[in-house]
């Protein structure tokens, strides 16, 4: 056996036992084919030149392969994600050349389809019937130009709901440790996990979508929600093991805003603290890199909105005026798990969704 068609055999071994959802401190595991090989960079690159041929794009998929640790488990999988890759880098090259306000780049998900990545990245289309009529009341207060509550340390780190459509309990969780953190003063690390287990009896889906306004409902009306230590994420459907006794936060109320009114979600988001959002991801929004995104191909539609995020602030770039928004697909994704998205048209369904909590 040559000594690239052992290599191959030891990725595909390596990656035998792998279960599709793995548990979150899986997610930053040691990669096992970085136990094959220290460094592994050249090997990679003769096997997938010997599998795919001197293609074009054969090096740059190797070297993207290497850099986020991917794991293929057999030839035809190795071509399909290269013929994923090179549609990923002909979308990129593409958006780029417009000049327009954000940009697009090869990250973790560049060899992945889009129907792949919106079933295991996305929740299904929710109906946000809680937001009909909102609840927020604007005031008189003159609201700063700009907002970044991450300034005000009560935000919390970005979080990875892995291959789970678990987008609503991180957004949940997102607002929820920053009202925690700015009404006592302390952080803490919430349960998406019981929310994904537990929230079903209040239109929540686990794994396959749900909403922020219906989770705190649910925590509300359940006795709290429990520590992400005492309840740890594992990123699949599970049994329900919470006991209000355990609870490390209680919700005595939701406030939403009203469906589509920007005006109401920049004085929450001004004056008040970070809020839960919904809007609709597209194709290319899984490729962003920087910038302020905008698109004509989203809608504004409630029942279009598939994925559940957290404003936390809102500025201006280059005369477009933006919403600064914590996204839940790991802090290396885009600006450090965040990114920018443009304010003013309810883009993308921004503000069709929205809710904040209030701690107990």
């Amino acid at each position: 056996m040559s000594r690239v068609s052992t290599f191959i055999f030891l990725i595909i071994v390596a990656c035998a036992g792998i279960s599709a959802h793995a548990t979150r401190s899986s997610f930053t595991d040691e990669n096992p084919i970085r136990q094959v090989v220290s460094d592994g960079l050249h090997e990679i690159e003769a096997a997938v030149l010997q599998v795919i041929g001197q293609t074009r794009h054969a090096l740059t998929f190797a070297r993207f392969a290497h850099r986020y640790g991917k794991k293929y488990g057999s030839h035809d999988e190795m071509k399909k994600r290269y013929s994923n890759f090179v549609e990923s880098l002909e979308m990129i090259e593409s958006h780029n050349s417009k000049g327009l306000s954000y940009t697009l780049g090869v990250n973790e998900f560049a060899d992945m389809s889009w129907e792949e990545f919106s079933k295991g990245r996305l929740g299904a289309a929710q109906h946000c019937s809680a937001t009909k009529k909102g609840s927020h009341k604007l005031t008189d207060v003159v609201l700063p130009l700009t907002q970044d509550w991450r300034k005000a340390g009560i935000v919390s780190p970005v979080k990875n709901q892995g291959s789970c459509g678990s987008c609503w309990t991180f957004s949940t969780t997102g607002a929820l440790e920053a009202a925690y953190a700015q009404a006592y003063g302390k952080s803490v690390s919430l349960s998406e996990q019981q929310l994904v287990d537990c929230a079903g009896d209040f239109n929540n889906f686990g794994c396959n979508g749900g909403l922020p306004s219906q989770a705190y409902e649910y925590i509300k009306y359940n006795g709290g929600l429990d520590s992400e230590e005492a309840y740890p994420y594992t990123g699949v459907d599970g049994v329900c093991k919470y006991s209000s006794e355990n609870a490390a936060v209680r919700v005595l109320d939701a406030v939403n805003i009203t469906m589509g009114a920007e005006d109401e979600l920049k004085h929450a988001v001004g004056v008040v603290r970070p809020v839960s959002v919904a809007f609709q991801v597209i194709a290319n929004f899984r490729l962003y890199t920087g910038g302020v995104f905008t698109s004509d191909n989203c809608g504004s539609d409630p029942m279009d909105v598939n994925h559940a995020v957290v404003a936390v602030g809102y500025g201006e770039e280059n005369g477009v005026p933006y919403w600064l928004i914590k996204n839940s697909w790991g802090a290396d994704w885009d600006l450090g798990g965040y990114f920018k998205m443009e304010m003013g048209k309810n883009m993308c369904g921004v503000a069709t969704c929205a809710s904040y909590p209030i701690v107990a």
